[in-house]
């Protein structure tokens, strides 16, 4: 297939409600979809997840548009392109900037389904007609907000609860959790907000029976993540520390993490996530799929890759109306009793819903080769 046009919309949607984590608070998601088109007519979809200000990696919205405009773009047109795998290849001369690279991966990736007939998780490989999924719940005020809205993702079905943490807002927060819900799956989401030399707080969450503390150290390390894993009970999962199939070899090989968050955007795309899930399987490290708050188009693509059999444990991919008052996709994603149920549809298996599409684009630029 040949790449004839690649579309950037900017867009901006506001979420239900403010989410807060130890690095910030938003309600307004500004991010870029990529619609790409190949000779035939036949389109695919993309979503850039990098937010606004760099809080959760290097990356922004306009770094992305930067790069994807001015960088990536040129590589991909009128290039001859038969497997989606291909595109790291020709993404290789950039160094990093992976949620950028990741949107028009993901759009050839659907493009390439849809031409091929199959569904994105076939594509893949993908051996699941259902997922389980989880929520992630950002920061509270006051402890008794935060159970009542655990309460309330309990009583959706949800499977998982995972709890954003910081210095001040930790192991009180997760013992009256633990005291109100004693056999619910909890999980800590640190967000790097914690050193080395807090060893002694992070080994009080031991008594709780978490399923995992997330990246409680800087967002690059792997070595001080290994020697806090040698002192506590509760395995540590690596997330922003993570942006390769490399990365995750040391980190693994080192000690440094006993469970793996794959996000999509920032490993660089379905096909370096693809390669870490294959590794972890092989060397028994359970993954899950991780959010960004991503719309519809992002979460389809989660939803497909989480359907592989090593994504064990439930992911952050919960339904739409979680986070949007309406989406640009549909149907919308829907989770019932804590379950999605994979779309059979060719390609990420939902269509575009044009009026939200049109109402939530500010800008847009075309490229055709």
């Amino acid at each position: 297939m040949k790449i004839k046009e690649v579309q950037i919309r900017k867009m901006k949607m506001t979420m239900k409600s403010p989410f807060t984590t130890s690095f910030g608070t938003f309600q307004d998601k500004d991010f870029l979809l990529i619609e790409v088109t190949d000779e035939l007519g036949n389109s695919g979809w993309g979503e850039s997840v990098a937010f606004n200000a760099p809080w959760y990696n290097e990356e922004t919205m306009e770094t992305n548009l930067h790069m994807i405009r001015d960088f990536l773009i040129p590589l991909v047109l009128e290039k001859e392109i038969s497997h989606p795998e291909e595109v790291n290849d020709l993404f290789a001369p950039i160094r990093k900037n992976n949620m950028a690279k990741s949107a028009i991966e993901g759009a050839v990736w659907d493009l390439y389904a849809k031409r091929n007939k199959l569904t994105l998780t076939e594509a893949l490989g993908g051996t699941k007609d259902k997922i389980d999924v989880g929520i992630s719940i950002g920061i509270h005020e006051k402890i008794e907000d935060l159970v009542n809205t655990v309460q309330g993702f309990l009583d959706e079905g949800y499977k998982r609860i995972k709890v954003k943490i910081k210095p001040g807002f930790d192991v009180e927060v997760v013992r009256e959790l633990r005291n109100q819900f004693p056999d619910v799956p909890i999980m800590a989401d640190a967000n790097s907000a914690y050193r080395l030399s807090d060893v002694g707080l992070l080994k009080q969450l031991d008594e709780f029976g978490l399923m995992m503390i997330e990246q409680p150290l800087a967002s690059d390390d792997i070595i001080d993540h290994a020697k806090l894993q040698a002192e506590l009970q509760t395995p540590i999962c690596l997330d922003e520390s993570i942006h390769s199939l490399e990365d995750t070899r040391k980190a693994v090989e080192l000690g440094s993490t006993k469970v793996i968050n794959i996000k999509i955007g920032r490993v660089g795309g379905l096909t370096e996530a693809k390669k870490i899930h294959d590794y972890c399987a092989e060397k028994g490290i359970p993954v899950w799929c991780g959010g960004m708050l991503e719309s519809g188009i992002g979460r389809a693509h989660n939803i497909a890759l989480t359907t592989l059999p090593n994504f064990v444990m439930p992911g952050d991919t919960a339904g739409s109306s979680r986070y949007w008052e309406e989406d640009v996709i549909t149907p919308e994603v829907v989770a019932e009793d804590g379950v999605i149920t994979v779309p059979d549809e060719y390609g990420i298996g939902y269509a575009i819903n044009w009026e939200a599409m049109e109402r939530y684009t500010v800008d847009r630029w075309t490229f055709k080769a």
